[in-house]
Parts: structure tokens; sequence; C-alpha cells
């Protein structure tokens, strides 16, 4: 691994936290994440399912592990399973993990070999009532694929229909959307290093440059500082692509007099940042992109106050729509008396901005939590106002990672050049 090893008391106090919310009786199943096949023969570089990481640590697939706090045999509480080695495998692919290198890294004490899982599982269900089986809840992820978690979820069910089955992913949620301060410490880890990706693009962007070449940039200052790279897919938009909200081909030239908007996050440890900024391509905003970046740049600044405990991200975007929308009446987009007049199911302000402007962050870029749901100290979330207007080719998005404390906010990325005038000094060499 890139990063230094996590200290397993993480990890344990994690399982602890998830044991004591279970149930007597009652057992939970996990299952590493599977390797994506690619092409042919190949597959995609290989990252560990999220709640799997924040239980074990454990970044090798093939993997299981069985949390059953009040089973009768006190060493079959806690088992983690792993690949069994395969001196084969180990030939062609590498070191694979041993039962002592499991153990040092998620403080679990019972390694078992993946071809023992099967018939210890029997063996517990026996005496348990329940089984709590994991899934991908987000609201907004679907997919056709099916997961290890949820192949798991149908063998077991099949195998044990007379068993009662429970969600685990309501459970993790609630634990994984307060950060701990190792959490938080990783999570600054990787705002650092995207921020540092962000000043050396500052001093290589210029007019005829290619949005990829761009992201090489980005993905160099990843690699050296330790991240295992991008946290979602980069977004590198110049001109009328910045007016694209997931634009990620990253594929066109850059021209002077546009804008170039990013929306990238390092991932370090499994943890992520996120961020946007948007920057003028030859150095040099024009009157009319300065004014529309400063009118977001208002905003940012003013929704950050907003990030305390108690309020909620509902609550959020509803106030930050409403300042946006009033900088876009003293832009000339609208006038009051449009708003006023405007259908109340369709407000004139989602012409320019179409998305929430807050969410959770932290083994995912958009991670477990609920917008309804009061903020507590400790949640990661972000802030990200914005403007596109396409028929000026003005898209601007400005997103910092904001840390809910029981004081003031405070912003992870606060070091991270954001002011026009820095943006424009920081070019300048370029020319």
């Amino acid at each position: 691994m890139r990063y230094p090893l996590i200290s397993n008391a993480f990890f344990k106090h994690n399982r602890e936290k998830f044991s004591g919310l279970l149930p007597k009786a009652s057992l939970a199943v996990f299952a590493a994440a599977a390797k994506m096949p690619r092409n042919g023969d190949q597959f995609f570089p290989y990252r560990q399912q999220s709640d799997f990481f924040y239980l074990t640590g454990i970044e090798a697939e093939n993997a299981f592990l069985i949390l059953y706090p009040d089973c009768p045999t006190p060493e079959l509480r806690e088992v983690l399973f792993i690949e069994a080695y395969n001196p084969v495998k180990a030939t062609w692919e590498g070191h694979m993990l041993n039962q002592q290198e499991a153990s040092n890294i998620s403080g679990v004490q019972n390694i078992r070999k993946d071809d023992q899982f099967d018939a210890t599982l029997r063996e517990l269900m026996h005496s348990a009532q329940a089984v709590y089986l994991n899934q991908n809840e987000y609201p907004k992820y679907s997919s056709t694929i099916p997961d290890n978690n949820s192949l798991l979820a149908d063998k077991i069910k099949s195998a044990f229909p007379l068993h009662s089955f429970l969600r685990a992913a309501p459970l993790l949620e609630g634990l994984r959307v307060v950060k701990s301060e190792t959490e938080i410490e990783l999570i600054r880890k990787a705002a650092a290093i995207t921020g540092k990706a962000f000043r050396r693009v500052l001093k290589f962007v210029k007019p005829e440059k290619y949005e990829f070449e761009v992201q090489a940039e980005i993905d160099h200052e990843f690699t050296i500082n330790r991240a295992s790279g991008h946290a979602y897919a980069p977004i590198i938009a110049g001109g009328i692509n910045s007016c694209v909200l997931h634009y990620t081909e990253n594929e066109h030239k850059l021209e002077a007099g546009d804008l170039l908007l990013f929306d990238f996050g390092a991932e370090y440890a499994n943890y992520a940042a996120d961020m946007s900024r948007t920057i003028p391509v030859n150095g040099k905003f024009s009157e009319r992109q300065k004014a529309c970046y400063n009118a977001v740049l208002r905003v940012l600044k003013k929704a950050i106050k907003l990030y305390v405990p108690g309020s909620t991200i509902d609550q959020i975007n509803k106030a930050t729509w409403k300042m946006m929308e009033k900088e876009m009446i003293g832009l000339g987009l609208f006038t009051a008396e449009d708003v006023k007049n405007q259908h109340p199911e369709s407000p004139l302000y989602q012409k320019y901005l179409m998305h929430g402007v807050a969410h959770h962050i932290g083994l995912d870029v958009h991670d477990p939590g609920l917008k309804h749901q009061p903020l507590k100290a400790g949640m990661i979330i972000t802030c990200e106002p914005g403007i596109y207007i396409r028929d000026e080719k003005i898209g601007i998005r400005l997103e910092n990672d904001i840390l809910v404390t029981n004081s003031e906010p405070v912003d992870l990325m606060a070091d991270i050049p954001v002011e026009a005038d820095e943006i424009e000094e920081l070019m300048q060499h370029n020319y």
C-alpha cells in the first residue's frame, strides 16, 4: 500500500461500534469487493468495498468478515477470512496477504482461509436467529451488475430460508456519517494533495493545451504524493464543456478567452477529497467572467457558515439556492419581478444552477448520509455553489470540503487558492 499503515485500533473500534448495534442472537456478514473485468483478460485496478475497508482495513479480494458479538463460542465472535495461499497466483501477481498480516492490519484475532467460510457460517447459523446482510443503498445508485455483497446475500438467503434477514446498511450509515479523528486526518491529507495538484495546474494551463494534458499533471501530482488516484472521474472542462455537470471526456483543446472548470479530488488511504475550481484559460478573467465568478465566491463564503450542528443539507440547499438567485438577478439573468411571477415548481434559478450544493464525503465521494438528517460535529460535507450560462460559455463551480464542529465550521480546503485575483497572479508566469 502507498500510505502508512493505519492503526488497527481504528478498525477494531469500528467493529465494536457496529457490533454494539446488533440485537441478541444476530450475526452480520460482509464480503470484499470483486476484481472488476476490463476487457480481454484484464481487470480494472482493485478498490476495496468501502464498508469492508471501514470494518477491517483489508485491501485484498476474496475476503469475508463475520461478526457475531454474542456467539456462544467466544473465538467465533469475529472471524476474518482471506484468500488461501496460491503459489501460482503469487508467482504471477505478487505477494498474497497472510494470516498474521491480516490480523495486524485488522486487529481480528481469528483469521481463516476463504475456503473455510461456508463451513464456519453453517456452524454459526445454528445458534443465530437473524442475519444482517449488506448492500449499497445510496439513493442515487443503481447498477445492473450485482456486487459481491448482493451475490452473497442471495446465496445465504437461499441456503438458510428460515432465518430472519435484516439490513446492515442503515447501521453502517449511522456510523460512517460522523468521522473519527483518524478519518478527519486522512481526509485532510487527501485535501492537501488535491490542493498541490491544483497549484501545479495553475502553472501549466494556457491556450492550446488539451484537457487531458491538464489531467496528466493532476495524475502526476497525485502519484508522487502517495494518493491511489482520483476519488471519482475527474472533470476538466474547458469552454462550453464547463456547462456539462458531469463532463468527463477531458479531450478538447483549451481556447483563449474560455473558462476551465475543475472538479477533482485525490483518494488517499481510500478516503476522498472533492474540490471544484474555475480558472481563465489565458490567465485573466474577462469583466463578465469575473463578475460571475465573484458572485459564486460570495455565495460559497456565506454558505459555509450554514454548516453547523442542527442544520440539514435540505436547509443548506434552499438557503444557497436563494443566495444564488439574488446573485443571478444582479448579473442580469432575470429580474426580481420575474421571480415574483415565476412558476413555483419551475424557479428561474434552476436554468443556471440545477444541482444541490452539499453532500457527505468520506470513503465514498458521495458518502452515506440523508438530506434531512441534522448535522453533527464530525460530519464532512461539501459546499459547491455554481452558475452555468450556456449562451455565454460560462460554467463556474467552486467547492470545498467542510468539517462540522461544535463551534465554527472548518474549511478543509481554506488554503487552496480561490480568490480571482490570486488565481490570476499565480497564472501570470505562464505568459
